[in-house]
């Protein structure tokens, strides 16, 4: 969380409630993030321009994210491991870079 400042506060939670309910979710959406993986070929040709989202390892595709998440949610409001994507329209190698940390390539020549 940022506080006014800023900066990045970090807070160690000790609760094993949290930390269950913490875990629980992660379980959730490795299963959603799985389920993507299995049919990935099939939801990228078939969705490009789309926002998805999975939840309950299903699939819920919008114009909108806010628009997927709802209809996510309505299905599956106990899932909380759900996720979104973009899927862009035009199939084209993507490189993501750490702007903060990539070397300018410039100084190797």
């Amino acid at each position: 969380m940022k506080n006014q400042n800023g900066s990045i506060l970090l807070e160690r939670v000790t609760d094993a409630g949290e930390i269950a309910k913490a875990r629980a979710q992660r379980e959730r959406f490795d299963r959603n993030a799985a389920w993507l993986q299995a049919h990935i070929v099939e939801v990228y040709s078939h969705h490009r321009g789309k926002c998805i989202c999975v939840a309950g390892e299903e699939l819920f595709v919008a114009d909108s994210a806010q628009e997927a998440i709802a209809l996510a949610t309505a299905a599956h409001p106990d899932d909380t491991g759900w996720f979104t994507r973009y899927i862009p329209r035009q199939k084209a190698a993507r490189i993501y870079a750490d702007t903060a940390h990539a070397l300018n390539m410039n100084l190797w020549t």
